[in-house]
């Protein structure tokens, strides 16, 4: 079975509050795009092999053990004693990046897992299961646009729609580590509503829609501000950085010429949205 997990980004990001047990609070929009990896699970004819993970394309820094695909796939076949299967996952989505690529990945292999087997899980179940494995992985089991609370985990379904747009994302090699992002927040309840600001004219959210962790990243990553300043010289309607970065996307109205060009050793994906 041949899945392909999307990506995401934040629309508005602020973190609201710190809590006691050492996580925050936050609210967002998460809005998914067609940026995506290969995700294929085969059942191996054998009972007794073992599972395998085999990848390729961009690189994860972590044992395949420790790797999300994985961990999902054991904590499944314990429960319903699943047979074993080899999983070849290609990574298209940069890590590092804000855009949830390896939450997408581990919410993908539950849906794919949960088709194969027969295994009954509703959305709801699964999107209670995939908490468990990270604060934004609920999330991609829809992969609909929603409104985020909570650490990330608190969904309700958003109605936000950026079709015929154009999308462009640029991820420069800079990498922001998460706690050094949180580090330079100080969490605070908005002063208008994110919802409200986001049903307004797009040509707005410039000057309302931010993300709390730009004005520490961009102190000590000036790169990324800069590409968050060139996308707006290049007519982006918004810009702004996903998640805690670094990377930084910007939507405009009409096609994106040069992009490659304009950041050369950058990350590059442009696309029309349609959703």
């Amino acid at each position: 079975m041949l899945t392909l997990p999307c990506a995401k980004i934040n629309i508005g990001l602020y973190i609201t509050a710190k809590r006691p047990d050492g996580y925050h609070d936050l609210e967002t929009v998460f809005y998914p795009i067609p940026l995506r990896d290969q995700l294929e699970i085969t059942r191996l004819k054998d009972p007794t092999d073992a599972y395998t993970l085999r990848m390729s394309g961009n690189q994860i820094e972590c044992h395949s053990e420790d790797n999300l695909v994985t961990r999902v796939y054991r904590s499944l076949q314990k429960e319903f004693e699943l047979p074993p299967v080899d999983v070849f996952l290609r990574k298209n989505i940069p890590t590092g990046a804000g855009l949830g690529g390896g939450s997408s990945d581990a919410a993908f292999m539950m849906r794919a897992l949960n088709e194969e087997f027969h295994l009954e899980l509703s959305e709801e179940e699964m999107e209670r299961r995939m908490a468990g494995f990270g604060a934004d992985c609920a999330f991609f089991i829809k992969c609909r646009p929603a409104y985020a609370t909570g650490i990330g985990d608190v969904l309700t379904p958003f109605h936000l729609s950026l079709r015929g747009y154009h999308l462009l994302l640029v991820k420069p090699d800079d990498f922001v580590l998460t706690r050094e992002a949180y580090a330079g927040v100080c969490p605070a309840t908005p002063s208008f509503d994110l919802r409200q600001a986001l049903s307004q004219p797009i040509e707005t959210w410039r000057e309302t829609v931010g993300n709390d962790f730009e004005k520490s990243v961009f102190l000590t990553h000036p790169n990324i501000a800069a590409i968050k300043a060139t996308l707006y010289d290049m007519g982006a309607v918004y810009a702004c950085m996903s998640g805690s970065g670094s990377t930084v996307f910007g939507i405009f109205r009409n096609p994106i010429e040069n992009a490659h060009k304009v950041f050369e050793n950058c990350f590059v994906f442009t696309q029309q949205l349609c959703l």
